[in-house]
């Protein structure tokens, strides 16, 4: 039942119009209870006070004057009208309450309830009453994102997720961040929720899709029809074609699943190891700093001159280097691998990752970070569409699959789309990341509902700005894209110490944004491109600070 609850030390609303964006206020006799108010355009909200994707306090986030709010860690957004999910990861709603003055003092009506949770499923039961049926191949982030939107707004034709991965959709990324091996910790809905929303799920692998007849052929003999179809089959990790790593050698491992991570930590056992990262890319080194917390001997083995230096740029990359350092890992950079070598006492198990500059590196088990290639081989001749020479699938600004428009689309790391964000131009690019991929999939969901309602007129696109993070001995944030590349990298703070912020620019415009330990400057980036107001290079170099912006 709803109650009313007083706010500790304000008795005006009027204070907060006056002062301050967002105010984070306790509640009176409610332990550890506390509520997030939020003036925009001179009227206050009142939510919870927490990011509903890992906890972030939203009273460092950021308020747009379009009436979002963004969480400072990894970019999650909600509407400050209505707490409900604007982009992701956020899984769920923020609590919305009622506030108001009352006898010198602040309100707000509330249930406990509400109260303790901090957030609420904007799903709930569905009841599925239409002939329509949307099939999703995968069950990755992107897939995430479709179904969430589908059923936040109200979608009741059936839904249908084939997936090879036994188990509901995980938070892939504590995968290689803190190899989490049981895959109930990480789920983000359990089976339970799929139930009462009326989806489906299928535990089969897609052989071929029949774009005519708009049928889907699995392994295990079905035929399953649709009327729309998302394609969000993922990433397939790549390994190298070289003597001892083409599956000749066991304690040889990938890491894209629940069940990758379960082989990897058998094979590091608790006894002291020695480990090999080939690939210095971010996947590499959060794994290699998981397990160099688990105190095994780690090296990482790069191709550049320093970590991600193509991406980040090498003094961004030496960063990086000095932060796992710390951790106890070292780096074999400018070095090309040759080949892998079983063990002395075990002829079938690595026992040596060899160089080209001649450099031997003892291995007890060795783990590829050398990148993804888009699961499409179920798409390999299909007259009905052709694949990118990368393997991925082209699509339009709302993900419709070229060709296959209103019918079919892809998500994901399968996906190369038109990018819009500064700099981009509508230069098609493939993003591999979890972020992207859930946006996408909420981009879908709307196409999807515009023609399932019969709108008049075309959808205008949702802008979204691909945001990343890492944990790299410190926390490093990512928005914007250098897909037509960039020419100059603006260095503030104290990158010394791992405290930065680094400005990607081509010409003067700035097209992505890198931080650690300066929370909000990389949101309140992304918001700033999101609505082509982010400054140029020049005024950052004259000290332009962006927090201050609007």
């Amino acid at each position: 039942m709803t109650q009313e609850f007083k706010l500790k030390d304000i008795t005006s609303l009027g204070d907060l119009k006056s002062s301050t964006d967002k105010l984070e206020v306790e509640i009176e006799g409610v332990p550890d209870g506390k509520v997030l108010l939020v003036n925009l355009d001179g009227k206050v909200h009142a939510l919870s006070p927490k990011c509903t994707h890992y906890g972030a306090p939203l009273k460092n986030g950021v308020v747009t004057p379009d009436g979002r709010l963004t969480c400072p860690w990894h970019g999650a957004c909600f509407n400050v009208t209505s707490g409900d999910v604007e982009d992701a990861p956020a899984p769920n709603a923020l609590q919305k309450y009622d506030v108001f003055e009352k006898e010198g003092a602040v309100y707000i009506n509330a249930t406990e309830a509400a109260l303790k949770s901090g957030q609420r499923d904007p799903v709930g039961k569905c009841s599925v009453n239409s002939d329509e049926k949307v099939v999703i191949v995968g069950g990755g982030s992107g897939t995430f994102g479709v179904i969430q939107s589908l059923r936040e707004q109200r979608y009741t034709g059936q839904i249908t997720i084939i997936s090879k991965e036994p188990d509901y959709v995980i938070d892939r990324t504590k995968l290689s961040k803190a190899l989490i091996p049981d895959a109930s910790k990480i789920l983000w809905r359990p089976e339970e929720w799929y139930n009462e929303a009326g989806i489906e799920k299928l535990v089969d692998e897609v052989k071929a899709i029949d774009f005519t007849s708009k049928s889907i052929s699995t392994g295990s003999g079905k035929k399953i029809p649709y009327t729309k179809l998302v394609l969000a089959s993922g990433g397939e990790p790549r390994r190298l074609p070289l003597p001892g790593f083409k599956n000749e050698l066991q304690n040889i491992f990938t890491l894209r699943t629940v069940a990758d991570v379960q082989d990897i930590l058998a094979a590091a056992g608790d006894s002291k190891k020695n480990i090999v990262v080939i690939g210095s890319s971010f996947i590499g080194m959060e794994v290699g700093n998981a397990l160099a917390g688990k105190e095994h001997a780690v090296t990482i083995v790069g191709m550049e001159s320093s970590p991600m230096e193509r991406v980040m740029g090498a003094e961004v990359g030496r960063i990086f280097q000095r932060n796992l350092e710390k951790a106890g890992i070292t780096f074999k950079l400018d070095a090309s691998v040759e080949k892998a070598t079983g063990s002395e006492s075990s002829p079938n198990a690595v026992g040596a990752v060899h160089l080209k500059d001649g450099s031997v590196l003892p291995a007890d088990l060795v783990i590829l970070g050398v990148g993804v290639r888009p699961a499409t081989d179920y798409l390999v001749g299909n007259p009905a569409l052709e694949l990118l020479k990368d393997g991925s699938v082209a699509t339009d600004i709302h993900f419709a699959v070229n060709g296959l428009q209103n019918n079919v689309y892809a998500v994901g790391d399968i996906a190369t789309f038109p990018y819009h964000g500064p700099g981009g131009e509508g230069t098609p690019v493939r993003i591999e990341h979890w972020n992207v991929a859930q946006n996408s999939g909420r981009s879908v969901a709307r196409s999807i509902l515009h023609q399932s309602r019969g709108a008049s007129g075309s959808l205008a696109s949702k802008k979204f700005i691909p945001i990343f993070w890492s944990a790299l001995g410190a926390q490093l944030r990512y928005c914007g894209n250098t897909v037509n590349g960039y020419d100059d990298v603006v260095l503030q703070g104290e990158p010394e110490n791992g405290k930065f912020v680094a400005y990607y620019s081509k010409g003067d415009v700035i097209v992505a944004v890198a931080t650690m330990g300066v929370d909000p400057v990389m949101v309140q980036s992304a918001e700033l491109m999101r609505r082509g107001k982010m400054p140029g290079k020049k005024e950052i170099v004259d000290g332009l600070d962006v927090l201050q912006l609007k």
